[in-house]
């Protein structure tokens, strides 16, 4: 794998900041020595541990090839590797005893799922009662195991604050390297629900577009030329057209920064109730007042983007079964689509 596929890869999802990517080319002049050992000199803050881990997961390569742990690197090797991102050493976290809703949890890994409004990391503005705060509190709780460590919460995805649904929390070192690999492969499976203004005119689809910053707002915006952003694929298919609304089900070959939400605007069917992209407004209907005022009204049923992380599917990190998980929509979604099932219905009936 190239330097720039990499790269690509590693930026890929709006995650990039849970993980870090080097290559290292060996010296002419170095002796033979087990890459165990050889990377424990070259990389700051992993311990011998994590990168055996990573060795057997597959996170380590040399010359692109999966290697073991007594694997002798010499000249001639280039070593690629793909490992969680270290927190910061001046970044403390606060346990919180915040509620999980937790759907699934053994000794190496559990599935939370999250209420829209609940920002997953602390950050600027939002330094407490997130869901990195939540999970600190739990894992300070857990009995201590090999590899576990309270200050260490393993995220290895997110979703917007608005956003709700469900995610995969690693417990220990090597469950976070596993699940770090599937994704910057791209092979977990990951499914979401939308409610969408209007009905697109291919019901079924698959939207290949550059995802970016814009240049002026505080937004991401597509570049259909491709000569800016970074590709982004997302397959789509309606699910319940109810002509004003649709719901879709996405799933992402890639995951860029708000892909769907920038996707579906993009392709001219913006999310019901995304303030961010257009969606807040009323963009399929008539313009009279009796429409309005129940338009309005179901954006107080439902006062965020109309998103759910539906499904996860991934191997599991230590016994290689395949996991599957599925979370029903939240009550204010299904408030909103029943809203827009009982409206279509009166006007089929008038008609």
């Amino acid at each position: 794998m190239s330097q720039e596929e990499i790269k690509d890869k590693q930026e890929d999802s709006g995650f990039e900041n849970y993980y870090e990517q080097q290559q290292i080319v060996v010296d002419p002049k170095q002796e033979p020595l087990r890459i165990d050992k050889f990377l424990l000199d070259r990389l700051s803050r992993v311990s011998r541990n994590r990168i055996q881990a990573a060795i057997k997961v597959g996170s380590i390569t040399v010359n692109g090839k999966q290697v073991k742990p007594n694997f002798k690197v010499k000249y001639g090797h280039t070593i690629d590797v793909v490992l969680p991102r270290a927190n910061p050493a001046d970044f403390k976290v606060e346990a919180e005893d915040i509620p999980l809703d937790i759907r699934y949890e053994d000794d190496h890994l559990l599935i939370v799922h999250k209420e829209a409004g609940m920002v997953v990391h602390p950050g600027i503005g939002n330094w407490t009662g997130t869901l990195v705060n939540a999970l600190k509190f739990h894992f300070d709780n857990l009995p201590t195991m090999a590899g576990n460590s309270a200050d260490r919460v393993g995220l290895v995805h997110r979703i917007d604050k608005n956003t709700s649904g469900l995610l995969v929390i690693a417990k220990t070192e090597e469950a976070m390297t596993h699940l770090a690999k599937q994704f910057f492969d791209h092979s977990i499976e990951r499914t979401y629900h939308a409610l969408v203004w209007g009905e697109p005119e291919e019901l079924e689809g698959t939207i290949d577009c550059n995802i970016g910053r814009h240049p002026r707002l505080r937004s991401y915006t597509t570049f259909p030329e491709g000569d800016e952003g970074k590709r982004a694929i997302t397959h789509y298919k309606v699910i319940e057209p109810l002509y004003y609304v649709s719901l879709i089900e996405c799933k992402l070959e890639t995951g860029r920064t708000h892909q769907i939400r920038v996707h579906m605007k993009h392709l001219g069917h913006p999310l019901f109730a995304d303030e961010k992209y257009g969606g807040d407004k009323i963009r399929k209907g008539t313009v009279f007042s009796k429409y309005k005022q129940f338009v309005h009204n179901t954006f107080k049923v439902m006062p965020r983007q109309a998103l759910h992380a539906r499904s996860l599917g991934f191997i599991h990190p230590i016994t290689g079964e395949r996991m599957y998980f599925e979370s029903e929509l939240p009550a204010d979604f299904q408030g909103a689509m029943e809203r827009w099932r009982a409206y279509l219905g009166a006007r089929k009936e008038v008609e």
